[in-house]
């Protein structure tokens, strides 16, 4: 067999790093089209409610565990929509709000609920209410240490974790935030923006989990 010219290498090296590129356009384009037609289109109804995150931030390698002591990394969670909070494990009454919040909202998204988790990240070292997690109805609880989740969830107003409420896609990429309150006119703008963006994902996003 003739050995290749350095000429003959360069242009295989050249060839192979288009078809990389190539590939990774085709596995993001699903992705990328679904935020452009509905960030940028605009598809029926008002404007979005919440805040964009630009740029989008990946899941981090943090270590969080379950109420039994079972222990993963936060980037297992990739593979759904999740609707992320954030509060103390004692759970106050602005927490208990936020909760039963979230839980209304994924009820209301009807079949779609299926293709989105609720997650509440629990800080400090409370014992949750027996009471509070049978009311959470599927939501799973996860402990985490807040000064490192606070890298993560950063914005530039320094807002409390605790007054948000977190979206993140499934490739694990938080991109969105809504505030964490229980208002009417606010639930109702929420739900129109989760059923917007869960209709313009459809043709690339299925339930994971």
């Amino acid at each position: 067999m003739t050995p290749l010219s350095d000429a003959e290498h360069k242009e295989r090296a050249r060839k192979g790093r288009w078809r990389l590129l190539f590939l990774a356009l085709v596995t993001a384009s699903p992705v990328l089209a679904s935020y452009f037609t509905y960030y940028v289109l605009q598809p029926k109804g008002s404007p979005q409610y919440g805040e964009l995150i630009s740029p989008t931030r990946e899941l981090p390698a943090l270590e969080v565990s379950d109420e039994n002591g079972s222990k993963t990394d936060l980037r297992s969670l990739r593979g759904q929509w999740l609707m992320i909070t954030v509060a103390d494990a004692a759970c106050d009454d602005a927490c208990e709000k936020t909760l039963y919040l979230t839980r209304q909202l994924h009820a209301g998204l009807g079949q779609e609920r299926e293709r989105l988790d609720r997650v509440w990240f629990a800080t400090g070292d409370a014992k949750i209410s027996p009471t509070l997690l049978q009311g959470l109805q599927g939501g799973r609880v996860l402990r985490i240490d807040e000064a490192k989740l606070s890298e993560w969830l950063a914005t530039e107003t320094k807002q409390p974790l605790q007054q948000s409420i977190y979206l993140v896609d499934p490739q694990g990429f938080w991109m969105m935030r809504f505030p964490a309150t229980a208002e009417v006119d606010h639930a109702m703008k929420i739900k129109k923006t989760l059923n917007r963006l869960l209709r313009a994902s459809q043709f690339w996003d299925r339930p994971g989990r």
